[in-house]
């Protein structure tokens, strides 16, 4: 249980939706302090990013809490500048926030639902990753990782989210490649039909459609064992490539899942 031993993460959206399932977000923070790292959980809602890191230390493990909206610069620039004062270094960017609210076909699109959208899934990507590359860049190490979605690469109605999640993959894709003289590596993984309460609750709410029913149809989407993945099932694939473990990998965007994506194929 120390594979991120005297490491610092930055996990961006460490705090999660309600509901009865753990998110991407908070799991990987949690799996991130298990595993000996030291945590700045950055939220635009602070309470729960507080739940996060009070999970963490009833397990013993080292984490802060930290307001932000990623969508300013400013908030980033803070957001590396209190976790480098508070922990002396940083060793890895977890960029986990994402929404598709408001999203639909490009005749129906409303300006303001693609900015809001692009914002919070690319720009933060970017601006977080601007703040914390110098940092990495003077340490001559670090670990980027970006979440994105199959979505980015299957058939769905969402257009902004899609497209959006596309460029986070092509952004991974340019930082890997400009960073890698400087020791810094950056990947992305793409998660399938999750069991988390953005997912379920969000969308049961949206829909109309009861908890159960939708987690059920979207269970039988999923070609491995007919059941959506966890927040656990992302977190694990997190930790290995932000990890010593993953050395040689950079530039990769890695499908977790369950084959739904290589129907594409």
């Amino acid at each position: 249980m120390s594979r991120l031993e005297g490491k610092v993460a930055i996990v961006v959206g460490a705090g999660q939706t309600p509901g009865e399932t753990i998110g991407n977000g908070r799991a990987a923070a949690i799996l991130y302090a298990r595993e000996g790292g030291r945590v700045l959980l950055v939220d635009r809602r602070l309470a729960s990013a507080e739940d996060t890191r009070a999970a963490i230390a009833a397990e013993g493990g080292e984490a802060s809490a930290f307001e932000a909206d990623v969508t300013s610069e400013a908030a980033c620039a803070a957001m590396v500048q209190a976790c480098v004062e508070r922990y002396g270094r940083l060793d890895i960017l977890h960029n986990n926030v994402g929404i598709g609210d408001g999203d639909t076909s490009v005749l129906k699109m409303s300006e303001d639902v693609w900015d809001r959208i692009f914002a919070v899934n690319l720009k933060s990507v970017m601006l977080a990753s601007k703040h914390a590359l110098p940092v990495m860049r003077a340490q001559k190490s670090g670990a980027i990782l970006n979440i994105s979605s199959i979505a980015a690469v299957c058939a769905t109605p969402l257009t902004a989210y899609k497209t959006s999640k596309a460029a986070v993959n092509a952004l991974t894709q340019q930082m890997a490649i400009a960073n890698a003289k400087h020791g810094v590596r950056v990947n992305a993984i793409m998660p399938g039909l999750m069991n988390t309460p953005m997912a379920i609750e969000t969308i049961s709410q949206a829909s109309g459609v009861p908890r159960e029913k939708l987690i059920e149809a979207r269970d039988a989407a999923v070609p491995l064992g007919g059941k959506m993945g966890t927040a656990w099932d992302v977190a694990y694939a997190a930790l290995f490539l932000v990890s010593d473990e993953a050395r040689f990998i950079t530039g990769i965007v890695l499908a977790v899942d369950g084959g739904q994506s290589a129907r594409a194929g």
